[in-house]
């Protein structure tokens, strides 16, 4: 049995997301044409329209595909208690979804400059902030809250130039987020040492 016309166009519309990922990450969003696009996937430029109108079309679909999972640990945290235990359980979550949608984030960072213009923009710098506002939640010092910048960080960016590092990328995945990890324990044992010298 053949496959039926909506299966076809949503494999299609896959070919088309995954050729252009791979050549906005490649290139740059802005200096990719559709016509590029359409040349690589070895269609015209009637079809591409047919699925997709503008660039900005595709990276807008990429960046809902590629964020959900981001979006729903998003949801996820906002039900939760600002405790470490959760703040910990972010990290690693985000770490695991950060594993598919880095490209998105690269392109953000890499185009910056055009991306401030568009839609698609402006929803990947608010996941970035929401997921910030998660690990922020709650009572503590400047200090410590500078250690939750720089452990969420450590996962973000460490996402975002792993394939500068050698070595297997799980393994290279896990040491960044255990690195997080570490930066998130140090906050508990600085409170811990306060609160001992407090009572002292």
């Amino acid at each position: 049995m053949g496959s039926t016309p909506q299966a076809r166009k949503s494999g299609t519309r896959e070919r088309i997301q995954k050729t252009a990922l791979d050549l906005f990450v490649s290139r740059g969003y802005e200096k990719t044409s559709l016509r590029e696009i359409a040349e690589e996937l070895g269609v015209t430029k009637a079809a591409l329209y047919y699925h997709f109108k503008t660039k900005e079309d595709i990276l807008s679909a990429l960046s809902d595909e590629l964020g959900r999972p981001v979006d729903d640990l998003i949801a996820w945290g906002r039900q939760q208690p600002a405790t470490m235990e959760t703040k910990q359980e972010l990290l690693r979550r985000y770490s695991e979804a950060l594993r598919d949608a880095a490209p998105i984030y690269h392109i953000l960072q890499e185009n910056q400059a055009t991306l401030r213009e568009l839609s698609v923009g402006a929803t990947l710098r608010q996941r970035i902030t929401d997921f910030a506002g998660l690990l922020h939640a709650g009572d503590g010092p400047l200090e410590t809250r500078v250690r939750y910048s720089s452990a969420m960080l450590t996962v973000h960016f460490g996402a975002l130039t792993m394939d500068m590092l050698p070595g297997d990328r799980e393994e290279k995945r896990a040491t960044i987020l255990r690195i997080a990890l570490e930066i998130l324990d140090s906050t508990t044992r600085e409170e811990t040492a306060a609160a001992l010298d407090a009572v002292g």
